[in-house]
């Protein structure tokens, strides 16, 4: 059975676990916590975010940080792996809205 760990964003309060073998943006759209993201690879850095406790591990073998990034904790969520619990900065994090219902269709004759 594979690890969870649970994940704090601030500043909006939103929690949920991340699987260990998930990144955190998947992990976070399954819980309908919605992030910004461009693109699966870390290479458009739209989501990137700091972490403010916690450690992660990537699932490429180069995301698109410098080394000065790294060190300050900023991290790439889309290829990121939670490997403990975490805390990040996320100002734009918000809950996934439902969708509206479809509007009701009237019947036809063919339809009764």
């Amino acid at each position: 059975m594979s690890a969870s760990f649970p994940v704090l964003v601030r500043p909006a309060g939103l929690r949920f676990d991340a699987p260990a073998c998930t990144s955190v943006l998947l992990a976070a759209k399954a819980a309908g916590v919605r992030r910004p993201s461009s693109g699966p690879h870390g290479t458009s850095r739209a989501g990137m975010c700091q972490m403010l406790e916690g450690a992660v591990v990537y699932g490429i073998e180069r995301p698109g940080l410098s080394p000065d990034e790294k060190e300050e904790g900023w991290i790439l969520p889309c290829v990121a792996q939670a490997a403990s619990a975490l805390e990040i900065q996320a100002p734009l994090a918000a809950p996934i809205e439902p969708a509206p219902p479809p509007a009701p269709r009237p019947l036809t004759g063919a339809r009764r």
